[in-house]
Order: C-alpha cells, then sequence, then structure tokens
C-alpha cells in the first residue's frame, strides 16, 4: 500500500500557502522532503524570494540541493507558514513527532509559525494516540527523567541505532521513546513531561496544525 501519489499531489497543492516574501519552515521525513523538492522548482518558476528554515541537517541540504536559500530560526522573528509531516495525529488534531529526531527544532518553528499545515498519510490518523511518545533529553538526566516517566504510568525506552549506540539529537540530546498505551488527555501529558527536570521537548506538540493534508490511496488527499 502506497501513498507517494497522494504525497506528491498534496505537496504540490500546499504550494498555494507560499506567497512571496515569506519565511517558511521546513520539517523533517518523508512528507516534508517531497514538498521541498517541490517548492524548489515552483519559486524557481514564479521568481520569489524566500527563505527557508531548516529542522534538520537532512532537509537542509535537501533544499540547498534544490538552490533555496536557508537561513537559521535565531535570525528570524517569525516565520510565516511550515510544513512538516506528523507520526500520528489524533481525533482532537493533536499531532505527536520526533520519529525522525527532529522534534525540538520542529516544535520551536511550530510556534514561531504564524500558519501551520501538516501532510500525513492515512495511516497516520488515529481517534486516541497509541504510538510511543519520543521525549528529547540532555544525557545526564537520563536515569532521572525514565524513572519520572513511570510514576507519570509510562515506560521509556532509549532510542539506539542499529548497531546499538545511543541516538544522539543534532543537539547532541538523547531520546527516550516512551509507551503510554493509549493516551486520552495529549495536552496534559506533554505538560507534565516538559515539568521533568532535564526533558528538553515532548513529541505531543501543543500548538494544532491549521491545516491538515491526509493522504489517500490512488494519488487522492483531504484536507482537515
Amino acid at each position: 500500500m502506497s501513498y507517494d501519489d497522494a504525497i506528491e499531489a498534496l505537496s504540490t497543492d500546499a504550494l498555494k500557502f507560499v506567497k512571496d516574501g515569506f519565511v517558511i519552515g521546513l520539517g523533517s521525513g518523508r512528507a516534508a522532503t517531497t514538498f521541498v523538492k517541490s517548492l524548489s522548482s515552483f519559486v524557481k518558476i514564479k521568481n520569489y524570494n524566500i527563505k527557508a528554515v531548516p529542522t534538520s541537517l537532512q532537509i537542509k541540504l535537501i533544499a540547498e540541493n534544490g538552490g533555496i536559500p536557508l537561513v537559521e530560526a535565531d535570525h528570524v522573528d517569525h516565520i510565516d507558514v511550515v510544513f512538516d509531516g506528523a507520526d500520528q495525529i489524533d481525533s482532537q488534531k493533536f499531532v505527536i513527532k520526533g520519529g525522525g529526531g527532529s522534534l525540538l527544532r520542529e516544535n520551536i518553528l511550530f510556534n514561531l509559525s504564524k500558519k501551520v499545515v501538516v501532510m500525513a498519510d492515512k495511516s497516520k490518523f488515529v481517534e486516541n494516540f497509541t504510538r510511543t511518545v519520543p521525549v528529547e533529553v540532555h544525557p545526564l538526566a537520563r536515569n532521572l527523567v525514565t524513572d519520572s516517566i513511570k510514576k507519570l504510568g509510562g515506560k521509556a525506552q532509549l532510542r539506539s541505532l542499529d548497531k546499538g549506540y545511543p541516538f544522539f539529537t543534532e543537539n547532541g540530546n538523547i531520546i527516550l521513546d516512551c509507551d503510554f498505551g493509549v493516551i486520552k488527555n495529549p495536552k496534559e501529558l506533554s505538560q507534565k513531561i516538559k515539568l521533568i527536570t532535564g526533558v528538553m521537548e515532548s513529541g505531543i506538540f501543543i500548538r494544532k496544525p491549521d491545516v491538515i493534508y491526509k493522504a489517500k490511496i490512488g494519488g487522492k488527499f483531504d484536507i482537515i
């Protein structure tokens, strides 16, 4: 089952939110990658003067390859629109992100942006969150956060690479993937997680998207 055609189609449609002179946030992952490639062609055809803020080295390299001018988040006072994917989207329109490890930077862009556009395939949509919640943690706080997550009713697992080495974010932090089972009150849980000393970011984003694209089979998509 492939949503590639739909991701490509919605990426083209989402270009309608891009205007000349905009500062644009670029998320990470499959949908964001497809969008950046579409954006690169679009701004050349339109001769738009835009700047883009990448959330990861992965998306930065793709944007550079497409000739998109880049700027760091701390060099802008706002972002006009951010385009990103999601690991899960619940019925309240909260999102879980961080599967790729860029949750801290992605959440900064979410909260800097005037408009948030999220693009995801149909399989990512659920009534209540069921997947693990990525939590970015300072390495020195690993045991402290693990114990605190347990007190919140969760089970924390250190994210590792294939060879067993710990996964480190581009910020030099580790990620604990935390299993809370079915999450019915994501906002409250995220707030409790972020109060733990040593936690840099929770993968449950409190800022809800303004526009959500749902990719379906056969190259079709819905806009929520």
